[in-house]
């Protein structure tokens, strides 16, 4: 295996392990925040607190490890981790909850070191394809760890899989340690001030960044509407609970392993990534829209594998294509800024359409989702072609 693509493999590993532990709360966290008193605002501020942190982290993280290296990020990140989980099993009030869901945002800023690793170790031309990587792991980790988490939660309660979490937290650290080597380069490394948000405004302002850094806010904003509301809707409809919560992320993971883990890339070298990303989006909100029409729970499970679908293309892309225009030194300046930017429509997102779903219901809840997913495809259409062509020209298909 060539060093490139070996290292791909132990950074895969990383997320992969690192996206488990993670997928284990996600199908346990909407009914133990409503155990503890909170409706569809307390939910989404719950959601808002864990991407205001992680709009803080992945902008100070990025840059640190322009400085400093990626290895050691990653790596402080993963004890940080194990800390959030370990509270999150523990919690007995909506405040402990709040408290833990605030240092997982803060180690979840680590997806912006993680994608700079990524773009470290691959050629321009294949970066697209290689951002697939963290996608994988993404899908994987979905399947595995909500399955896990659902049936824990369901069968054990809250404590048990915030434990497990946490231990699968510090086994990741210490196989990190042993086998994850470093990516960035002496002389690529830059000594940018940590704190100065200036990136954010630099990558905005950028005639060749502007439609995607858009993007990159608009869409996570809508889909983090969909991510409050979902648990509730198919709670009070279907009488959903973690167990059926974590199948439902277990479909979507699977789905998403597979088209980002093998797809994708055959997809990308034969369109290029703005046609994906434009599908993405308006593939999400059409199938996110139409949620309310779903009358069963098997019709459920199916309409989420499509849904994955459209997300599956959208996310890889979006990553590519931000990857391919960013200097070597600014990797993880840029993507933490285009992290960041995601970060803050997760900020806003599930508030307001938890707010929406209290006052006006699901079905407009999800009409709002779908109309905001329709902007992000409009602007991803504006993207003008000559944005995100790679320095090479896509590898033709066999």
């Amino acid at each position: 295996m060539s060093q490139p693509r070996g290292r791909l493999g132990v950074i895969f590993l990383t997320i992969l392990i690192d996206l488990i532990g993670f997928g284990i709360i996600l199908p346990i966290l909407p009914y133990l925040a409503q155990h503890l008193g909170a409706g569809g605002l307390g939910l989404g501020v719950l959601m808002g607190a864990f991407s205001g942190m992680q709009f803080l982290s992945t902008a100070f993280l990025g840059r640190l490890s322009d400085r400093v290296g990626r290895r050691p990020i990653l790596l402080t990140t993963m004890l940080i981790n194990a800390a959030g989980y370990v509270l999150f099993g523990f919690a007995g009030s909506y405040l402990w909850l709040l408290v833990a869901r605030l240092i997982s945002g803060l180690a979840s800023g680590n997806i912006s070191v993680a994608q700079a690793y990524v773009a470290d170790v691959s050629a321009p031309s294949e970066r697209s394809r290689a951002m697939g990587v963290i996608g994988a792991a993404f899908g994987l980790g979905f399947i595995i760890g909500p399955a896990i988490g659902g049936l824990a939660g369901h069968y054990w309660g809250h404590t048990a899989p915030g434990l497990v979490a946490a231990g699968l937290s510090l086994l990741n650290f210490a196989l990190a340690w042993r086998i994850l080597p470093e990516s960035l380069h002496e002389h690529h490394r830059s000594s940018r001030a940590l704190l100065d948000f200036g990136h954010l405004r630099e990558a905005a302002g950028d005639p060749r960044l502007r439609a995607l850094m858009t993007v990159w806010f608009v869409a996570p904003f809508a889909f983090a509407g969909f991510s409050a509301v979902f648990p509730l809707h198919t709670g009070a409809v279907f009488g959903w609970g973690s167990r059926e919560l974590g199948l439902a992320f277990t479909v979507i993971g699977s789905v998403a392993a597979i088209v980002q883990g093998w797809g994708f890339g055959r997809l990308a070298r034969m369109t290029g990534d703005r046609p994906l990303l434009v599908a993405g989006a308006f593939g999400m909100a059409v199938t996110i829209a139409a949620i309310p029409l779903v009358p069963s729970t098997a019709l459920m499970y199916g309409w989420m594998a499509v849904m994955a679908l459209a997300n599956s293309l959208f996310g890889p892309a979006a990553s590519g294509m931000v990857s391919i225009l960013a200097d070597p030194s600014e990797q993880g300046s840029v993507l933490g800024a285009a992290q960041a930017l995601a970060a803050l429509g997760r900020l806003a997102g599930p508030g307001v359409y938890g707010s929406v779903y209290d006052g006006a219901g699901a079905a407009t809840a999800y009409l709002a989702v779908g109309a905001v997913m329709v902007i992000a495809g409009v602007v991803a259409a504006r993207v003008p072609h000559g944005a995100v062509e790679h320095a090479e020209p896509p590898v033709p298909v066999a």
